[in-house]
């Protein structure tokens, strides 16, 4: 009975989302010469485009979570899927600067695939209509995939620069990385976006991130352990992107997993004593791996030690 009541919710989320998808606009070209005067004046916006896990899931995609601010996006890290969600809320929530080849810049906590597989989608997609290359920030190894990813689509690249079809931009295939350092790597106006090392296991290096604007602080962990350095970065922000592992779920695998996780992830336990630490106006859980919790119990266990408010984000969710 637990299992069919299951499947019918999982249906039932799959028709909703069809219907809402429906609604939306079909496939259609999008350029923009300038920033409207209303993107430059809306407020620093949140768009979680994915909150799921190496593994495959009909309702979340990979890690992602998209910052807009003054007409661009700024997206940290770009799972699986993602990218597809980025299409759909530029009409949901009329976003623009959402439109995958509008998409400016992507900031990479680490190198694993689940937070990178979409990179290619994100840099290719109509790239000849783009206004400039995807400018790409990582750690160590990002020039070999940027490198990497321009060799995969050579043959492409080679068709349409070679033939007679129109290109508005022909040099839009060109990423471009730079390495993360600790400190502000990047500064817009009153945007601020800072990187900080965190503990990823044996992921060295692996960063999280903090982005300020003048009337928005957020804090993404990426991947990491229970970090110190994160609590204090996160001290009194306005949002806490973190992830999480479930501490009872957890508890139900092997000893192996249950080393792994815990040198290389947060559980429940320790991420509701680092937000009573960080106090953050909001935390929000994703990129979870629960093994079977159901997830009203994920949010159970964070608040047994954590009484601050916390959610547990789904994909489109937008702050």
């Amino acid at each position: 009975m637990k299992y069919a009541h299951l499947t019918l919710l999982s249906l039932l989320l799959l028709l909703l989302a069809a219907t809402s998808a429906s609604e939306l606009p079909g496939a259609q070209v999008e350029t923009r010469a300038t920033i409207s005067p209303g993107e430059l004046t809306a407020p620093t916006r949140v768009v979680v485009l994915g909150t799921g896990t190496p593994i495959p899931d009909i309702r979340r995609a990979g890690p992602s979570i998209a910052i807009i601010h003054k007409g661009e996006s700024y997206l940290f890290d770009v799972g699986a899927g993602s990218v597809r969600n980025a299409t759909i809320a530029r009409y949901r929530y009329d976003i623009p600067a959402l439109y995958p080849s509008q998409i400016c810049c992507v900031f990479l906590s680490h190198l694993h695939s689940d937070h990178t597989l979409d990179i290619a989608e994100l840099a290719y997609t109509l790239w000849w209509r783009r206004r400039e290359g995807l400018k790409i920030w990582g750690p160590t190894g990002v020039n070999t995939l940027t490198k990497g990813l321009t060799l995969m689509m050579s043959t492409d690249i080679d068709i349409r620069t070679a033939g007679n079809q129109p290109l508005p931009n022909p040099n839009g295939y060109s990423a471009v990385a730079e390495e993360l350092k600790e400190g502000f790597v990047f500064e817009k106006d009153d945007l601020k976006i800072e990187a900080f090392l965190v503990n990823h296991g044996d992921i060295k290096p692996a960063y999280g991130f903090k982005i300020t604007t003048a009337d928005k602080s957020i804090v993404i962990s990426g991947d990491t352990a229970y970090s110190q350095v994160l609590a204090e970065k996160a001290r009194g922000a306005d949002l806490l992107f973190h992830e999480v592992i479930s501490e009872k779920g957890l508890g139900k695998t092997t000893p192996f997993w249950q080393d792994y996780h815990n040198r290389a992830h947060t559980t429940t336990i320790s991420l509701g004593k680092l937000a009573n630490i960080a106090k953050p106006k909001l935390l929000v859980l994703y990129h979870g791996l629960f093994y079977g919790t159901e997830e009203v119990d994920v949010l159970d266990e964070v608040r047994s030690v954590y009484d601050g408010d916390v959610v547990l984000a789904q994909d489109l969710d937008i702050y």
